[in-house]
């Protein structure tokens, strides 16, 4: 068995500042949305279908979003589903697929808990970076979900 490579100091200082942004971030927006009655869960499904054509996607495309499982995809829809703020429908022309459809309710509720989430983002991130610091953790970003194996399919207002 041979050695972990284990993190220098450097390297550990880094990953510990990641973990305390990832952790304070997702605090920020979760406090929010309590604001407004959702989850963050609830938002994570919502702002893709909100700004897909006609409202809806396949659960395939939602699931790959997100980065959930089909249980667990499966579940929240389930809930959200129960709630009234999406629904779900067969495809026509494929047995195996559904599409996930935001309702006028959901979409309501999107639109109302985006603006709080939107100046939270700026608050405790992008108003914090120059422009050169956006661009590089965007690529950061970008490479180490392609590492990662986290599917790179485009929002639905990135086509």
């Amino acid at each position: 068995m041979t050695e972990p490579r284990w993190l220098d100091p450097q390297e550990r200082r880094m990953w510990r500042a990641y973990l305390r942004m990832q952790r304070a971030i997702e605090v920020a927006l979760v406090r929010q949305l309590g604001e407004t009655g959702i989850s963050r869960t609830d938002f994570e499904v919502l702002v893709p279908l909100s700004e897909a054509k006609d409202r809806s996607l396949r659960v395939r495309d939602l699931a790959s979003w997100t980065g959930w499982d089909r249980s667990r995809i499966s579940h929240q829809l389930r809930r959200m589903e129960e709630r009234g703020l999406i629904t779900r429908e067969d495809v026509a022309d494929d047995a195996r697929g559904t599409m996930v459809r935001l309702t006028d309710k959901g979409y309501e509720i999107t639109v109302a808990a985006a603006p709080g989430q939107v100046e939270t983002v700026r608050r405790v991130l992008v108003d914090l970076l120059d422009p050169a610091e956006i661009d590089q953790l965007t690529t950061i970003g970008e490479r180490v979900a392609t590492a990662a194996g986290y599917a790179n399919l485009p929002y639905p207002d990135e086509r």
